[in-house]
């Protein structure tokens, strides 16, 4: 099984993760921001990754801290939960659609961390969370997971509905390029770092 277990505390978070890569999607997430929790809930069920996550955050200054560090927990719980990458596909693409919107994703397990991220939201809250957070998150998670991850808002208008489509299809991709698929490493190199 492909675990990792991860605790980061700093004067601004505390942020305890439990990462099971070859789950059902089982998730217990306790962010202190709603709508966070919802759609690392989507995550876990879509790619089918089990997960339990708190952050206790300074909440009250905002929630960037909270959700930067929970982007570095799992970025680097992800890494960990691989690691040799022996066997993977690597690579996966979705076109994730939710009602009006639709999303296009595409992932390198890499050992190169870089975000592309082609989303503007129409709103600047949903719920409890600033959509600005959105690519943060992202954005920590790369960096820390050590992939190349773009994400492509192609079209919407509720912004609901995208950040969804975006968690889903995120989700999804973790799925499909983390599957066993050999007994190699899928690089010339004969290493994935």
């Amino acid at each position: 099984m492909r675990k990792a277990s991860i605790e980061r505390i700093t004067y601004e978070t505390d942020v305890k993760l439990e990462l099971n890569m070859d789950g059902t999607g089982q998730a217990n997430i306790q962010t202190g921001i709603g709508f966070m929790d919802h759609m690392l809930t989507l995550l876990t069920k879509h790619g089918q990754i089990d997960m339990s996550l708190q952050c206790n955050g300074d909440i009250g200054v905002d929630g960037h801290h909270s959700i930067e560090d929970i982007g570095i927990v799992m970025g680097k719980a992800f890494r960990e939960a691989l690691g040799d990458k022996k066997g993977i596909a690597r690579y996966a693409f979705e076109l994730t659609p939710m009602d009006e919107t639709l999303v296009q994703t595409a992932l390198d397990i890499s050992g190169r961390a870089y975000l592309v991220f082609n989303a503007e939201f129409p709103a600047p809250m949903v719920g409890d969370l600033d959509t600005e957070l959105i690519e943060e998150f992202f954005r920590a998670f790369v960096n820390h997971a050590q992939i190349t991850l773009h994400i492509q808002l192609l079209y919407g208008k509720n912004t609901h509905h995208m950040i969804e489509a975006i968690f889903k299809s995120f989700g999804r991709v973790l799925n499909k390029a983390t599957k066993i698929e050999s007994d190699e490493i899928m690089s010339t190199k004969g290493i994935i770092e």
